[in-house]
């Protein structure tokens, strides 16, 4: 089992979502989140003011899946989020040892 974070633009989440859904993804957690990395931040006008936004706004997606989907969700999430220029987030994988449904119990594959 492998848990999948990825950190993308907040304009592809619905696409991605559609992408999710069509490679058989169940269930995601999505959460508004703020960061930067190679973008660096950007300048704003307020007021007539000049400011410096050091943290963008992202989403960052989480997705836990079974090995075998994992190149199939990689690729669907990098298919839609990529637009080829600084900032367009990444991904993270990581092993996933254990799973547990609250409601019934169940475990690992099944329980996913």
């Amino acid at each position: 089992m492998k848990v999948i974070t990825a950190i993308l633009r907040p304009n592809k989440l619905e696409g991605v979502r559609k992408a999710l859904s069509e490679v058989g993804v169940s269930g995601i957690t999505v959460t508004e989140v703020k960061g930067f990395g190679r973008q660096k931040g950007h300048t704003e006008m307020y007021r007539g003011s000049e400011y410096q936004v050091d943290f963008l706004p992202k989403i960052k997606l989480e997705i836990a899946i079974s090995a075998a989907k994992l190149d199939a969700v990689v690729e669907a999430i990098i298919n839609v989020a990529s637009s080829g220029k600084v900032g367009d987030g990444k991904i993270f994988v990581s092993n996933l040892e254990k799973v547990i449904r609250i409601r019934t119990g169940e475990t690992d594959q099944d329980a996913l």
